[in-house]
């Protein structure tokens, strides 16, 4: 390569890292990711990481946290997801997606907003299931306050309860352009994927291509068709779970995978099944499909050499842990 290609080369791979205010680093298996982490569902064991309690911004992936506290809160209360919700004046503030050109005072369902949220990334949704969610907290406690710092004081109290050390949410959507910058790091999201995947109401919805939903304007009830930004999804057995991206977090991603369980019979003629299932988690990463696509398989490697050595444990810091300490 001459020099004059070697500068253009150098251009092209560098300037956008600066317009998004984002700075990468060269993974020896040959991706730029920041921070990156993959572990099994299951027994927690970490398969492979980088930086893995830096903290950093996470973008959309606030929403996992963001959708499992009104999941939660509605298996808790009993309430049912096809109640409407309004969306609040708050919400135009926010920024970012708007698909479904939602503005304040529109309706939809709790449940059609959480598939905006989770498929589409909608930040209005989220918004508005933070307001109506954190809402009905306070009117429950008989206390008064703003709803959406309520709510997210219910989404650090997830955090925290699943391990989540490194985690402090401001927002329910992952902005961080309005006041305080939430942050978050690899290991925290992963605890927190690994809840949400352990409810399948969550899990199914992550796991859809697309979504008619309806939304209640002022000229009447019009349907949009969300389709999901996780261009992984389907692909290497991936079945969830969400995208982020801002200019300071940059692309960011975590997905599920899940393959058949391996069965396997023991001396003494039982058998032992084994459930396979990964999560990944990248972020800061130059192309986060590619990235955790990679890292996903080179992760079910690790994995089938740790079972066929007898699932050697070691050493405790070789598994994540999900306990509150």
């Amino acid at each position: 390569m001459n020099a004059q290609k070697f500068i253009i080369l150098m251009i092209f791979l560098v300037i956008p890292s600066i317009l998004l205010g984002v700075t990468y680093s060269q993974d020896r298996r040959g991706f730029q990711v920041n921070s990156y982490i993959v572990v099994d569902f299951h027994s927690k064991k970490i398969l492979s990481a980088k930086d893995i309690n830096k903290r950093v911004q996470v973008a959309s992936l606030t929403k996992i946290a963001t959708s499992m506290v009104v999941l939660d809160w509605a298996d808790a209360t009993n309430i049912d997801l096809g109640n409407n919700l309004i969306i609040p004046q708050s919400a135009s503030l926010i920024g970012g997606p708007n698909q479904l050109g939602l503005i304040p005072g529109d309706q939809m369902s709790i449940r059609d907003a959480l598939y905006s949220a989770l498929l589409g990334s909608n930040n209005w949704a989220a918004e508005a299931l933070a307001y109506h969610v954190g809402r009905d907290l306070l009117l429950r406690e008989g206390k008064r306050g703003d709803p959406v710092k309520e709510f997210v004081k219910n989404m650090n109290a997830l955090a925290r309860n699943n391990g989540a050390k490194n985690t402090k949410f401001t927002n329910p959507h992952g902005m961080d352009h309005l006041g305080k910058p939430p942050f978050s790091c690899a290991s925290d999201v992963a605890r927190l994927a690994i809840y949400a995947m352990n409810k399948a109401s969550f899990s199914f919805i992550c796991s859809q291509k697309q979504r008619e939903v309806s939304v209640l304007k002022r000229e009447g009830l019009r349907k949009f068709l969300i389709k999901n930004t996780n261009k992984n999804l389907g692909i290497d057995d991936i079945d969830g779970i969400k995208t982020g991206q801002t200019s300071k977090a940059g692309p960011c991603l975590a997905v599920a995978a899940e393959k058949q369980a391996l069965v396997r019979e023991l001396a003494d003629g039982k058998k032992q099944v084994i459930p396979r299932r990964l999560i990944v988690v990248v972020l800061g990463a130059q192309d986060r499909f590619a990235a955790s696509r990679s890292l996903l398989l080179r992760g079910w490697q690790k994995f089938e050499a740790w079972n066929s050595q007898g699932r050697q444990v070691l050493n405790r810091n070789e598994f994540l842990s999900t306990i509150r300490e």
